[in-house]
């Protein structure tokens, strides 16, 4: 197996990834706790200790998305690469994690003898590398190259890396982490980065009974509770902030209004945080929330006018057998001169 790790930041700018990214977490800390209410961005959750408890929470019983998905992609796999051709694919994956769901799409491309290349996207290198290993043993055949970055910068490389044709993989319903709003933007952004006819494969899962939603962000071994509490763990680390996460609660419940899961991180007294990093001191009243996820839930009615909204068209639609979850099949479409 080839196999590489791409610092897209120093690639790019000529500097390393840890000093921009820093850079970036220190300004959106600034942004979102200076607001009102408080918020700090999810992305911010995936540290290298972030990626392995979000591991574990995939294989929580309560956190149905995974199984759902991994069901959707154990029936339909050879399905989803018939629909692709039979020429040479890039398949780029945003936010990648450990890769046990793309290893069943993988699968199939082997068994239809379809040339390959993989470049997971994520912004842990320690995913990265546990995951290339992992790869390494299991497709001794496969070319693959890492890219350490968020998703902006990916979709950017992606542009510049388009000679055949690609095929994304949005897998996990992160897509359902971005205000709508954002999401429509990241997803014309990524059109633009695509040729005709590229595909995008996306996760999104569907709305449903709360009382279903309601434990997946709430589970009962505390895994999600350490999980979003190690957000603040993060900010100590890297901007030498002085967070008590003992000071803290996790809270997530379902905002019907918006259609999403909501999870907060709630101030249990009145306290001060100091962040070196920024020179500067928040203050907290008791019960204050910080907003740290939206989990947005659909429609197919709203994945059809998102796509539409976007420049896609929907090409297929897969479901789990409870109608929970759905992956779509997205295909680029441009007008061609």
């Amino acid at each position: 197996m080839n196999s590489e790790i791409i610092d897209l930041q120093a690639e790019n700018l000529k500097q390393s990834y840890d000093e921009l990214s820093k850079h970036k977490f220190a300004t959106d800390l600034l942004l979102g706790l200076s607001a009102q209410p408080k918020h700090i961005p999810s992305k911010y959750f995936y540290d290298d200790a972030g990626s392995r408890l979000f591991q574990q929470i995939m294989n929580l019983p309560e956190y149905y998305l995974t199984n759902c998905e991994m069901q959707v992609l154990e029936t339909h796999a050879a399905d989803i690469v018939s629909k692709l051709g039979s020429g040479p694919v890039n398949i780029v994956e945003l936010g990648a994690g450990d890769g046990s769901k793309t290893k069943v799409i993988l699968k199939s491309f082997f068994e239809k003898n379809i040339p390959i290349t993989y470049y997971p996207l994520d912004i842990s290198n320690d995913a990265l590398k546990q995951l290339i290993s992992a790869f390494g043993k299991e497709f001794e055949q496969l070319k693959i190259q890492g890219i350490q970055s968020d998703y902006e910068e990916g979709v950017r490389w992606i542009s510049k890396h388009n000679s055949q044709k690609n095929l994304i993989l949005f897998l996990g319903s992160n897509i359902g982490n971005m205000l709508l709003k954002d999401a429509k933007t990241f997803l014309r952004k990524l059109w633009k980065s695509l040729n005709h006819e590229d595909e995008v494969l996306i996760g999104f899962d569907l709305k449903k009974d709360i009382s279903l939603l309601l434990p997946a962000y709430n589970d009962s071994q505390g895994i999600t509770r350490d999980f979003n509490l190690n957000l603040l763990t993060h900010v100590n680390d890297r901007l030498g902030a002085n967070f008590n996460t003992d000071n803290f609660r996790h809270y997530g419940t379902y905002d019907a209004e918006r259609g999403a899961m909501v999870s907060y991180l709630i101030s249990l007294k009145s306290q001060d945080v100091h962040i070196a990093n920024l020179n500067k001191t928040f203050s907290f009243l008791p019960f204050e929330p910080i907003q740290v996820e939206f989990s947005y839930k659909f429609l197919i009615e709203e994945i059809e006018e998102i796509s539409q909204q976007t420049g896609f068209r929907i090409e297929a639609e897969w479901y789990d057998e409870k109608g929970w979850y759905v992956d779509v099949l997205l295909s680029v479409q441009k007008n061609k001169k």
